[in-house]
């Protein structure tokens, strides 16, 4: 076990080509001119933009000799707006490649302003038109770079931008295999000012992310074996790096478990995320938290299916008497040690509109993932569950 985050460095192409290590980010600039970027655009979120690591980010860019400008208005769950608005920059001030820095938020919206730069239609457009991505020439999306912030959505290696559409109050899947980051640069140093809420609920979605695909019915098997070992990343470092926010080996595992899960569920997601995403639409609230808060209900739900792969799981983890009743115990002692609420009701959720969000559920590309196939009724009731607190099977 490393003892030592300078032991925690490395250069991999796992999906992407990614530099990971404490103090990488100074890094930046050359891996700009590494893809042929002369002016990128540095798109993070507000709370961000005004913290020295953009700072430290664009005079890495100076001293390399190109340009560097900054777009930062985007949403804590990203909207069609920010994205079109962030396009418009792209092209007024010429730049020719983007730096997508922060956590889901940021990394999420740079990704489908790279898609969009060069296209006509808005973001809603392009999917509400029915364009495959194949239609896209690569050539026409610049290169991207990836700079996480937080270790929870993994949204650095994916393929895929999580959209809020107002209008119609849906999180929509922008998704295109050429908004894959070109290049990662994950720095673990960059975590170390998240306040404990959310290195808690962005470690949460890590793990979820993970599980849902070691839960999954796809065939995937190098996918579950990185969701296993990504959940004992989670087990082993997740409680240090929220309660000692320095422990820079802490944060460095966490980070690596984010990319591990993004990465694993390329086999399916479930109904944590089929649930999540209506959710953060209809009541705006964080991503990871609603899924930390409904992973329970969700893994009773599909007791019947994933008992078995639970126990071994278990046994993985070193878990006492290993079943699924020690896992699902563990997960509810994390939560509690964590400080996550037991319940919905705690975000100021109620069961009001339990029939719009199971039909949302059901809807949702990640209920594909999940071990049982739910209907929008049975969907409904699984949040109302998870509003009352209630973990009867």
């Amino acid at each position: 076990m490393a003892t030592d985050a300078s032991a925690l460095i490395g250069n991999w192409n796992y999906p992407t080509a990614m530099r990971f290590g404490v103090g990488r980010l100074k890094e930046l600039g050359e891996a700009c001119k590494t893809l042929g970027m002369t002016n990128p655009l540095l798109i993070t979120d507000p709370g961000l933009a005004a913290l020295p690591m953009i700072a430290e980010a664009r005079e890495a860019c100076k001293k390399a000799g190109i340009g560097c400008g900054l777009f930062s208005d985007i949403k804590a769950n990203p909207v069609g707006k920010n994205v079109d608005d962030g396009v418009a920059v792209y092209r007024a001030g010429g730049h020719d490649g983007v730096i997508a820095f922060g956590g889901g938020s940021g990394i999420d919206a740079a990704k489908a302003v790279a898609v969009m730069a060069n296209q006509k239609e808005t973001v809603f457009g392009y999917i509400a038109g029915g364009r495959d991505w194949e239609e896209i020439p690569a050539a026409d999306v610049p290169p991207i770079i990836a700079i996480p912030t937080t270790s929870g959505t993994g949204s650095e290696v994916g393929r895929a931008s999580i959209i809020t559409d107002e209008a119609n109050h849906v999180k929509r899947i922008v998704f295109n295999p050429k908004m894959m980051p070109a290049m990662v640069i994950a720095d673990p140093a960059l975590t170390v000012g998240l306040p404990k809420v959310i290195t808690a609920a962005t470690g949460m979605d890590a793990l979820s992310h993970n599980l849902e695909a070691f839960c999954s019915p796809h065939f995937h098997p190098m996918a579950e074996g990185i969701a296993i070992e990504g959940i004992r990343l989670v087990k082993e470092y997740l409680p240090t790096a929220t309660f000692e926010g320095g422990d820079l080996v802490a944060r460095s595992q966490m980070m690596i478990s984010s990319s591990m899960g993004a990465t694993a569920f390329q086999r399916g997601l479930g109904g944590m995320h089929a649930l999540a995403h209506p959710l953060g639409a209809l009541y705006d609230a964080h991503h990871g938290m609603l899924n930390a808060i409904l992973m329970p209900y969700v893994l009773i739900r599909n007791r019947d299916v994933i008992a078995d792969r639970l126990a071994r799981l278990s046994a993985y983890l070193g878990l006492a008497k290993p079943s699924f009743d020690s896992f699902l115990g563990w997960v509810l002692d994390l939560r509690k040690q964590l400080g996550i609420p037991n319940d919905l009701a705690a975000l100021n959720i109620d069961a009001a509109q339990a029939a719009l969000v199971g039909k949302m559920a059901v809807e949702d590309p990640s209920s594909g993932g999940n071990p049982i196939s739910l209907t929008a009724e049975e969907y409904s009731r699984l949040f109302e569950k998870a509003v009352a607190g209630d973990l009867a099977a």
